[in-house]
């Protein structure tokens, strides 16, 4: 086996271009692994788990471009490499062609897009973030409101721009807001869904896919979707977006429920949300995932403890078509009344909870002795949280490199500790990279040397989809996982695969396409994150305890 690598000087690409091309070179003549990155630290070190860095590479900087080909001879490898420069070189060319192409002209300027775009009231932003924060204040200067889906912006900037929004009537969603859904568009990582009357403002970009999806996979739709980014809730912005996002759907006729999502907010910002909830004159699900003593039901908002339960409720009000003359807190108080709109959500959750403990039973009883942690590879970083606190009280301490405590962060991202979660989503792996719902490369190789560890029994998997995501899931993760079991089976292993499939039948993927080519390849699919965390779960407490 051969690694032959190359350095280009100042030679920017994109990560999707990189991605692409690295794709295409990965499939030459005798080519096993390749890697065409940015050279950033966290770069160099993922090259160097993969087996691909080479001495000279540790003197390139964050703006030379890293070439690394392994391949069956020194021949092959120096073929590849000639033809990875080729594939580059291609992409950049078809790129200016298809830009000079273009039906619609295209602006250099934001007074420039206005002109060609008259009546716009919205402007998405993904730019450097160094450069976000001018681009975002032009925008609201001129009117708009503004996505910001750009990361790196800092906080002061955040909170200017927030204030500077508020005034003017407008929302600033950001920074590192991933997704939304504005009158049926879907924006950034979001879903094709059904329209709806449900109203969801999200501090999170996967929570507000999970729940936007499973709503609409029950037969309800979305009004509006509306992210505010992560630092919305911090004590320091103190929760703009948020609050000025639900005023704006308690307003909206179109709107009848609203849903609330995110991690634990500040507990100053929890108490003006929960102030602004209680005086909505709608009926109000929020859940703070693993928020204690979060005061939601006193103030009569309907809780939740994961986003599968929050997104079920909310369906659930939405087809009851409460009234909107009716206080938030008068509802709730309705025992009896409510008690009915949630049985079926309640008894599918208890049904289910009953056939996950009949699953996790069969599935250990095929485990091999030492087989008993789990590794969790997580695309979507709500997901790695949720999935720890679930995990938590089954199988104990749960490690990651986005803990739950910071005794529990791993000290090598790319090396698990006992039982692990890991976030992909998180910046050191995205930096000068594609976020990993587009580029799979990294998360498979961990599902195959995962899979090589004599004493790991489950991985837990999430896949996203949705427009901005990988178009093609199954073709890239099949095969990972065929070699993954492959891998435990040739040494006499066995291995449980569980996954959750975020998605709906209008995504471009489709889900049940999906879930279906990843079931028939050995995953089990489960109907959300929750519920396949959960599984996991039970799967490791029962190996642990030898079945």
């Amino acid at each position: 086996m051969a690694v032959k690598g190359k350095i280009k000087k100042g030679e920017y690409f994109d990560s999707v271009t990189l991605m692409q091309a690295a794709k295409k070179a990965g499939v030459l003549a005798g080519v096993e692994d390749c890697a065409i990155v940015m050279a950033t630290d966290e770069n160099k070190s993922i090259l160097e788990s993969a087996g691909l860095f080479l001495d000279g590479f540790a003197s390139a900087g964050e703006t030379d471009v890293l070439i690394a080909v392994k391949a069956s001879t020194p021949k092959a490898a120096e073929d590849a490499l000639a033809g990875a420069e080729s594939l580059l070189k291609k992409s950049f060319v078809q790129a200016a062609g298809s830009a000079r192409g273009a039906a619609a002209p295209a602006a250099a300027t934001l007074e420039g897009a206005i002109k060609n775009l008259p009546g716009a009231n919205l402007a998405l932003i993904s730019v450097a973030g160094r450069y976000a924060a001018s681009a975002a204040r032009e925008a609201l200067d001129n009117g708009l409101n503004v996505m910001l889906f750009s990361d790196n912006v800092p906080l002061e900037a955040e909170i200017e721009l927030k204030k500077l929004a508020h005034e003017k009537g407008l929302l600033v969603m950001g920074p590192d807001c991933g997704t939304a859904i504005i009158n049926g568009a879907p924006l950034g990582f979001a879903n094709v869904v059904n329209r709806g009357n449900v109203g969801i403002v999200a501090a999170s970009g996967t929570g507000l896919q999970e729940a936007s999806c499973l709503i609409s996979n029950e037969g309800a739709g979305i009004s509006q979707a509306i992210g505010t980014g992560g630092r919305d809730l911090k004590e320091a912005v103190g929760g703009i977006t948020f609050l000025d996002a639900m005023k704006a759907l308690a307003e909206d006729g179109n709107t009848k429920v609203l849903l609330l999502i995110s991690k634990p907010p500040h507990p100053a910002v929890r108490r003006k949300i929960i102030s602004a909830a209680a005086e909505i004159k709608k009926p109000v699900v929020a859940i703070f995932l693993g928020a204690e003593d979060s005061g939601l039901e006193e103030a009569g908002i309907f809780s939740a403890s994961t986003l599968e339960e929050a997104a079920l409720k909310a369906a659930a009000l939405s087809s009851y078509h409460a009234r909107e003359t009716e206080t938030a807190s008068g509802l709730a108080h309705e025992a009896a009344r409510f008690a009915m709109v949630f049985k079926g959500v309640t008894s599918r959750l208890e049904k289910q909870k009953s056939e996950t403990a009949r699953l996790a039973f069969d599935e250990a009883r095929k485990l091999s002795p030492g087989q008993k942690y789990l590794r969790g590879l997580m695309s979507g970083g709500t997901f790695a949280y949720e999935a720890q606190l679930l995990l938590a009280p089954l199988i104990g301490q749960v490690h990651s490199n986005a803990p739950l405590s910071p005794k529990l962060k791993l000290a090598d991202s790319l090396r698990a500790e006992k039982n692990s979660v890991v976030d992909f989503g998180e910046d050191e792996f995205t930096v000068g990279r594609p976020h990993p719902m587009i580029d799979y490369s990294l998360r498979n190789r961990r599902i195959i040397a995962e899979a090589k560890d004599p004493s790991v029994a489950v991985l837990l998997l999430d896949v996203v989809l949705g427009w901005g995501a990988n178009l093609r899931p199954a073709e890239e993760l099949v095969p990972a996982i065929t070699e993954a079991f492959s891998a435990a089976r040739s040494a006499g292993r066995g291995l449980c695969i569980v996954a959750s499939v975020t998605g709906t039948e209008a995504d471009p993927q489709r889900r049940s396409s999906v879930a279906f080519a990843l079931e028939k390849a050995g995953t089990i699919i489960m109907p959300s994150n929750a519920s396949a965390s959960l599984l996991a779960g039970h799967i490791i407490k029962l190996a642990g305890a030898g079945k």
